[in-house]
Order: C-alpha cells, then sequence, then structure tokens
C-alpha cells in the first residue's frame, strides 16, 4: 500500500478557524450598516435622439452623488411591445422603483398600472400614461409647449399665413397635446392663420427628411413650418435650404439643448427661427424617486417650465449652456478627486488589514513548518517510487524516437533517390532542346519561341531539384568545403555578367562596384556561385522594369573580411518576412512569392560553412539588401578541404542547372498575325510573365488583348477599359483573383463582365469558393489551352445571347425592379423606368442620365452597349419612339402634341426621326391605324 498524508493536526485547524473568522469580520466591519442600497429600474422608449441621452446622462451624474443606488436601463428602441417587455423584466429583477418614459400612452398604461398595484412606486417622465396610476409625473406641458408656440406663431406672422406641421408619434401624448395646444392658440390669436397640412416625422430627423423629399409640394405652399422636436425641423431644413422657393419659409422646434448642432446652436446658426425649451427633467427623477425611497415629502405632478429661444435672446442663452457644462465639469473632475482620495483610504485600510492577516499566516506556516517535517519522508520514497517509472517512460520514449528516426531516415532517402531519378529526364529533355535548336537554326519565330519557354522551365525544374540535393547532402553534413586560391573581384564579376542581358532588356540600372579591382582569397566557388546566384536572380525576380540593382564587393583592409552586397530597388520585405526569410521552406506571403523556400536557406548553411555570415535589411516598398561577408584570411576558414587548382578548373557542374536560358528569357515573344481588326476586347490578368505573354499571343489571334501582372491594377483597367471577358489568375499580388471576381460582380459597372479564374489550387471547396465569388468559369491548372479558348469563345457567345434578348425585350414594359434576377437586369429595368418618368423632358440625354444612376458618362454608355448592342442616345430616341407610336395610336392628341409629350423639341424633327425608325410619316401612321 502507497503511504497517506497525515492529516493536520487540532492546532492548525484551530488556527484556520480563527483567521477565517477574522476576515469575515474584518471585510463586514468595512461596510456602512447605515448606508440603505436601491435598485432603480429606467424603461425609456428610445434613446437615439440627442434628447433623451440629455436625460439619461443627467440620470447618471445626478446618481454619482449616491454611489449605493443602482441603475438598471432598458432601451425599447421606439417599440411599444419591447418597453412592456422590458418593463416586466425590470420588475423580474426586483427593482425597488421604476422610471418609464412611454414609447406610445395607450398599449404602454396596462403594465405600467401593474406594476404600481404591486406596490413598486412608478415615476412616469417625459409622456403621460392614460391612467393615473402612477406615484409621480416628471415633464413639461406639452399643451402648454404647443400653445406657447401657437402664440409665437401668431406674433411672428401679424398678416396670417400657412403652416406645415411635422409631429411625432400620433399616438404619443406629446404629439397629441402639442398639436391641440397649438391649433388653438392659432384659431384665438387669428383667423387668417391656419394649418394647411399635418405630417408624421415620427420625432426622427431621417423620416422628416424623407417626408420633406417626398411632400415638397406640400412644403413649398407653407409660409411657416412647425416640427414637433429640433431634429425634425433640422431633418427638414437639409431639404427645404436646397431649393429657393422652399428656403423661404420659416422654421421653429422644440427641445433648445445645448450642444452642436442642437436646438439653441441651430438659432444661433439661423437654421431655426425659433425653437421652445422642452426640458429633459432627468436629474429630477432621481431626486424624486430617493425622495420616495427614503420616505421624504415629494410633489406628485412636476410640471417643468419652458421659454422660447429665437435670435433675441440664443445668445445668452447659448452663453448659459456653455456655462453650465463647464461648471458640470468642474463637478465632475472634484468629484473623480473625491473618488481619487477615498481610493487611497480604502487602499490603506486594506494595507493595515494585510499586516494584520499576514502576521496571523506567519503563525499558521510555524505550525504547517512542524507539520510539513513529517510529511517529508513520505513525500520522498514516493518521489523515488515516481522518478523510477519516469525513467522506464524514459527508456521507452528513447526507443520510439528511435524508430522514428529510422523511418525519416528511409524517407529522406527515397526523397533522394527520386530527385536523382528527376535528373536524368531532365537532362534528356534539354539535351534533347539543344539539339533541335542547333539543328534547325531557321525555325520559325513563334516556336522557337515555344522551345526557348520549355528550355527555360526545365533548367529552372533542374535547378530546383540540384537545390533539394543539396540541402539533402547539407543536412548530412556530406557537402563539404573546397576552397581553393582565386580572384574573388574576377569570379563574383562572372556571376555578375550572366544577368547583363537581362538587365538591358529590362531596362534595369545594372551595375558592379569593387574595391580593391583584384581580391586574392580562399573559398569554394561551387559553393559560392550557387549564392551569388541565388541573391541575383532572387533582387531580378522582385525589381520592376526600370529599377536599380548594384553589387558591391569591398574589402577595407588587406586581411580583413569582405563584404558582398547585393542592393535592390524591388518591392521589398515585411518585418515577418526578414525574421524568417533564411528559414527552409519558408515562402512568407504566397501572392508575392511562389518559390520553394530552399533558395535563402541553402545560401545561410553554404556562407556558414565558409565561416562567413548572411544577413539582410529590408522594408516593404523600400527595397532590400543581401550582405554576405566572407574571412579575409586562409587561416581564419574553419577546417575545410584545401585544393591547390585554379577557382575555373573546379566549376565542372553544370551551369545551365543554374541559368535561366537568359537568351529566351526576356525575347518579346511573337506577334501574332490578326487578318482584321477585333472588336471583341479581353483582360488577362496573370503576374507569370511567360504565361501572362502566352496567353496574350494566343488570345490575340481572335481578340483585342489587355493584359497586366497586378491584381490591383486589374481592377484598375477592368473599370478603365470595361472588357467583354476577363481571363485572371487566383494568386496575384496586391489584390487576388477571389477578391476581383467579387468586387467586379458586386459592382454595377462592370457586374455584366464574363470572369474565367485559372490556379492551381484544384480541390473541390476551392472551386466552389471560386464559382462563389461569381466568376463565370474556374479552369485547373495546368489547363488545355483549346478548352480554354472554347470557354472564352461560349462564354462571348453566351453574353451575345443575353444581349439580344435584352434588347429584343418590350421597352415599353420595362420588368419591375424587385422582379429583376439579376444586378444587369434590375439596372436595365431602372434605366428604362427613368427614361420613362422622363420622356416628356427635352434635356433628357446621356449626362442627365448618367448623374442619376451613378456612373460616367463613359461607363454608362459602355454599360448599355455591352448589355443592349446599342448606344444610351439611340435607346432614349427608341424608348420615345415606342411611346409616341402609342399616343399615336389612341388618336387623342395632334402629331405636335405628340412630339412635345415625348421630349422632342419640334415637330417637323419627329416627323423625320419617326419615318427614319417606321418607314412612314406619323400621319401616314394615324391613317393606317384609321383605316384598320
Amino acid at each position: 500500500m502507497k503511504p497517506t498524508l497525515l492529516r493536520p493536526t487540532l492546532f492548525v485547524r484551530a488556527c484556520a478557524l480563527l483567521l477565517g473568522l477574522w476576515l469575515v469580520g474584518g471585510v463586514a466591519s468595512c461596510r456602512n450598516p447605515n448606508r440603505s442600497t436601491y435598485t432603480i429600474g429606467f424603461s425609456q422608449c428610445v434613446d437615439n435622439d440627442d434628447w433623451r441621452q440629455a436625460m439619461l446622462h443627467e440620470m447618471y451624474r445626478e446618481l454619482a452623488f449616491h454611489p449605493e443606488v443602482q441603475l438598471i436601463y432598458k432601451n425599447a428602441g421606439a417599440s411599444s411591445a419591447q418597453q412592456i417587455q422590458d418593463i416586466r423584466d425590470l420588475e423580474e429583477a426586483g427593482i425597488d422603483l421604476l422610471i418609464v418614459s412611454p414609447n406610445e400612452a395607450a398599449p404602454i398604461t396596462p403594465v405600467v398600472e401593474e406594476v404600481f398595484q404591486s406596490g413598486i412606486p412608478v415615476i412616469v417622465i417625459d409622456r403621460k400614461t392614460t391612467s393615473e396610476q402612477y406615484t409621480a409625473y416628471i415633464g413639461a406641458d406639452n399643451y402648454e409647449i404647443g400653445n406657447i408656440a401657437g402664440k409665437y406663431v401668431a406674433n411672428l406672422l401679424p398678416e396670417g399665413g400657412r403652416i406645415l406641421e411635422v409631429t411625432g408619434l400620433p399616438g404619443s401624448t406629446p404629439a397629441q397635446a402639442r398639436h391641440r395646444g397649438f391649433v388653438e392658440a392659432l384659431r384665438a390669436r387669428d383667423a387668417s392663420l391656419f394649418v394647411i397640412d399635418t405630417l408624421n416625422g415620427q420625432w426622427e430627423r431621417s423620416i422628416a427628411r424623407q417626408q420633406a423629399q417626398q411632400q415638397r409640394k406640400r412644403y413649398a405652399k407653407a409660409d411657416l413650418i412647425f416640427a414637433h422636436n429640433d431634429m425634425m425641423a433640422l431633418g427638414t431644413y437639409e431639404v427645404i435650404s436646397q431649393d429657393t422657393a422652399l428656403a423661404q419659409a420659416k422654421l421653429l422646434g422644440i427641445d433648445a439643448l445645448p450642444g452642436i448642432n442642437l436646438g439653441i446652436d441651430l438659432v444661433d446658426q439661423g437654421i431655426l427661427d425659433a425653437t421652445f425649451l422642452y426640458p429633459t427633467g432627468g436629474d429630477k427623477a432621481i431626486e424624486v424617486a430617493l425622495a420616495i425611497l427614503d420616505g421624504h415629502p415629494f410633489e406628485r405632478e412636476n410640471i417643468m417650465q419652458t421659454t422660447v429661444v429665437d435670435a433675441s435672446n440664443v445668445k445668452i442663452s447659448k452663453l448659459q449652456a456653455e456655462k453650465i457644462a463647464d461648471q458640470q465639469q468642474d463637478m465632475e473632475r472634484q468629484q473623480t478627486a473625491i473618488e481619487s482620495q477615498l481610493s487611497i483610504y480604502r487602499s490603506q485600510r486594506t494595507l493595515l488589514y494585510i499586516v494584520a492577516i499576514s502576521l496571523a499566516v506567519a503563525l499558521l506556516l510555524g505550525a504547517y513548518a512542524l507539520y510539513s517535517l513529517r510529511e517529508k519522508q513520505l513525500t520522498n520514497r514516493r518521489l523515488r517510487e515516481q522518478n523510477e517509472e519516469i525513467l522506464a517512460q524514459r527508456n521507452r520514449i528513447m526507443e520510439l524516437a528511435r524508430e522514428t528516426e529510422e523511418a525519416n531516415q528511409a524517407k529522406f532517402q527515397f526523397f533522394t533517390n527520386i530527385s536523382h531519378e528527376f535528373r536524368t529526364p531532365l537532362t534528356l529533355v534539354l539535351g534533347s532542346l539543344e539539339d533541335i535548336l542547333h539543328e534547325n537554326p531557321d525555325v520559325g519565330a513563334s516556336m522557337r519561341h515555344d522551345l526557348g519557354m520549355i528550355r527555360k522551365h526545365a533548367s529552372r525544374l533542374l535547378r530546383l531539384v540540384s537545390q533539394l540535393l543539396d540541402f539533402r547532402r547539407l543536412e548530412h553534413t556530406k557537402m563539404h568545403v573546397r576552397a581553393s586560391q582565386g580572384d574573388l573581384v574576377a569570379f563574383v564579376r562572372e556571376v555578375w555578367q550572366a544577368f547583363e542581358k537581362t538587365a538591358h532588356k529590362r531596362d534595369i540600372d545594372y551595375q558592379f562596384v569593387a574595391q580593391p579591382a583584384t581580391l586574392a582569397l580562399w573559398f569554394d566557388p561551387t559553393m559560392l556561385d550557387k549564392v551569388f546566384f541565388n541573391l541575383l536572380s532572387n533582387a531580378f525576380k522582385f525589381t520592376p522594369d526600370g529599377g536599380r540593382i548594384q553589387v558591391m564587393l569591398q574589402q577595407q583592409e588587406p586581411g580583413e573580411a569582405v563584404q558582398v552586397r547585393v542592393m535592390d530597388t524591388g518591392k521589398g520585405m515585411t518585418a515577418e518576412e526578414v525574421q524568417h526569410v533564411f528559414d527552409p521552406f519558408y515562402q512568407g506571403d504566397p501572392s508575392r512569392s511562389l518559390g520553394t523556400g530552399l533558395g535563402l536557406s541553402l545560401s545561410r548553411e553554404l556562407v556558414e560553412r565558409h565561416g562567413g555570415r548572411i544577413s539582410v535589411r529590408s522594408e516593404w516598398g523600400h527595397g532590400t539588401v543581401f550582405e554576405v561577408q566572407l574571412p579575409g584570411r586562409k587561416d581564419q576558414l574553419p577546417e575545410v578541404e584545401l585544393v591547390d587548382q585554379p577557382v575555373e578548373s573546379l566549376l565542372l557542374f553544370d551551369r545551365a542547372s543554374y541559368q535561366y536560358a537568359e537568351e529566351w528569357v526576356h525575347d518579346a515573344p511573337p506577334e501574332e498575325t490578326v487578318e482584321e481588326k477585333q472588336t471583341t476586347t479581353l483582360l488577362v490578368i496573370e503576374d507569370n510573365e511567360d504565361l501572362r505573354n502566352f496567353l496574350v499571343r494566343k488570345l490575340r489571334r481572335t481578340y483585342e488583348v489587355v493584359a497586366c501582372a497586378d491584381g490591383q491594377e486589374g481592377l484598375q483597367q477592368a473599370y478603365g477599359t470595361v472588357p467583354d471577358l476577363i481571363v485572371s489568375d487566383v494568386m496575384l499580388p496586391g489584390q487576388n483573383g477571389l477578391s476581383i471576381a467579387e468586387t467586379l460582380k458586386n459592382d454595377l459597372r462592370t457586374s455584366h463582365i464574363p470572369i474565367i479564374l485559372l490556379t492551381a489550387r484544384d480541390s473541390v471547396e476551392q472551386q466552389v469558393e471560386g464559382i462563389q465569388t461569381g466568376a463565370d468559369a474556374y479552369i485547373v491548372k495546368p489547363f488545355h489551352l483549346p478548352y480554354l479558348l472554347e470557354r472564352v469563345k461560349k462564354l462571348l457567345w453566351n453574353r451575345d445571347q443575353l444581349r439580344k434578348r435584352f434588347a429584343s425585350a418590350e421597352v415599353a414594359s420595362p420588368v419591375p425592379a424587385s422582379a429583376a434576377p439579376s444586378l444587369d437586369q434590375k439596372f436595365l429595368a431602372d434605366l428604362t423606368r427613368l427614361i420613362q418618368e422622363r420622356l416628356a423632358e427635352p434635356e433628357l440625354n446621356v449626362n442627365a442620365l448618367a448623374r442619376e444612376v451613378g456612373l460616367s458618362r463613359v461607363q454608362l454608355y459602355r454599360k448599355v452597349k455591352a448589355l443592349l448592342g446599342v448606344g444610351i442616345s439611340d435607346y432614349i430616341k427608341t424608348q420615345r419612339l415606342q411611346r409616341a407610336k402609342t399616343l399615336l395610336q389612341q388618336q387623342e392628341l395632334t402629331v405636335a402634341e405628340v412630339a412635345y409629350a415625348v421630349g422632342f423639341s419640334s415637330p417637323a424633327y419627329f416627323s423625320t426621326v419617326f419615318k427614319s425608325q417606321f418607314d412612314q410619316s406619323p400621319s401616314e401612321f394615324i391613317k393606317q391605324v384609321t383605316s384598320v
């Protein structure tokens, strides 16, 4: 049996009990027994306006002086049903008092009565319920505010006038009372003052603005507009201020809140002619609530006073509001200082308790130390048993690790063997290509370019296989440094010269700087050749045409370390990529780097085998600098094999494995012969230059082709040229193909363009993802060229059929936008409806329509041309003639009246266009209809 721990002694238990009692007593003594705690529930009908936010802010500010009171706040979001549920939730939460601001009086009354009858005090604020069952009411007299507003209007319009009223929710008591008081005041003062219309603004600025936009004709008849709050008045102003005829009306509001773009500020800006103070009463509500809860006297009806704020007193009112705001800020700062002092006091008190508790804990620890001594022997015995188990487990783990290592070695050996097998067929492919090119010097330019492309990528495959084999040999230390003495400057220059032709064709500023001019050094040329060739290959890969690449070799003093820097003005790297750039198989952002991740890792290993080091400095968008440092003296080299042979004789490896067949890389592909001018435009987005040139060359036989290598540039080309079809790779720099397809398909300007995505991502999930973005076809690499060409042809044919169907549709009866199955059909339905509504306007043209639909003139023309096959002007003319034909058939208007009714500037021009369209004049058409 395993030994068990001894139970704590009676002394330890007694000490623990005493400590617990002490802690409980200390904590209990921290509380103030004379302080009562309350929970107040506040149900707000809505809080998305500044007036109600001010009410809530006043409540919280007043509660800051009563930390023992908790406020539970519920916002009903302008829903009476939600407010009823909120009140029931507050009642279930056990509140001591309910404050409610009703959304609508009638629906809220029953639940307020239930709460009141259950014994919970109820304060109704702002809007009364339809029952008298409440404890207290706080709010302004809405009837009195409306009455004062009516009297003010009577003085403002002594000669009478027409008034338009913008009310709140019709079911709310404030809206009803304000309307009643306002109308009765007008009737009592002057019969020439009358309300011509009442519109429902629902207390919302946006709804009032919408009403003003929709009811412009009604607003145009008004001499004065009276809105039930300042926000509805502001929403109305935003519409009428844009119309000279409407802007003459005077504008009144209610609330008179301080703050930017609120009532007082709007009067000060001249937007409102006047506003009437409607106090929020938030602080008053808390004051009355505490009086009720503490049993102190209180007023049941608390009516807040109102006043008018206009140009005569707005400056004073604004200054007073600002002064009050400053005083409130001072109070808040003082409150913060008090809280800080209280916090210090509580911290010191807590520290005192901690010291006392520490003494008690010290006593307990002393007792526990005695107990621990008795347990030590048992613990040591248990640890010995555990150690034995751990040793047994370690031995088993070591055995498993050995078996795993053997399995890994077998996998690596297979990997090495298969890599060797790749070299033989690749060598045969390259050899056969060399023979073909050598024995057929007169082969055509297109064939010669294709053979060069094969040679280039076969050489790249051979280079990748060689890198994999080198990496494997380095892992097993089977790759040794064989150093010989040579001129490092001449050696690096030779590698540099291999890229001169590429630099010239790409207009890259390519420089080689060496100091001194010659430098005798011991190094392994086969290894360093791979290092410098890899660094230059990366520089050319990421440097744009017209950039700069510089190789600098430098040694400050004889015998010191040699620095070789490869600097470029390419894309650069992010901080994370710089941190991991030398990690094996690290590739960074796959949209910008599609390599294997072996080249730089292999380069670092080779440099370190020489006793040197390699480093990198780079910043995204500002180029990259790789620096290789090599030992300057022979005795600084690590244990290497020294070879007494010249460097040139050691470069016996196949350099073609590391080169990209430079004479074929950047030769411009031969232009394909096009017999006639093409009208169909294709956009090709592909970052691989060879594949991009290949696609352009093959597609240009039939289509006009525009090509780009960057996702962002591809989007700009799509918006600029609006092609008939887009072929795009998925993995692109800047923005990937999936994002491009989704963006273009959701943009009205380009939603009609078919998109084909090319990708090496061949899983079903990835293909589904591509189609879900809106792409019309998803073709996996490597693809069959005839299949791609046929897909292009079929998609263009489908688009042409769709264009014919749109064009042949009955233009006089457009499809409703709600029934449109696609973005393009919805666009055509909306465009046709817009033209139909404005046919009678002679100034209706391309520019006017472009402004209405939110497109530029060129974009609208290309969109309509792509969908209907006709220009927008022809489409407008066709619409006019179709309407004219219908009106002539009805025989209710003369030819001249019909011409003006459909927007023609003169009957003569109308007759000419009509005859051109229908092969008969309007008069002949009427005779034909009459005879039938």
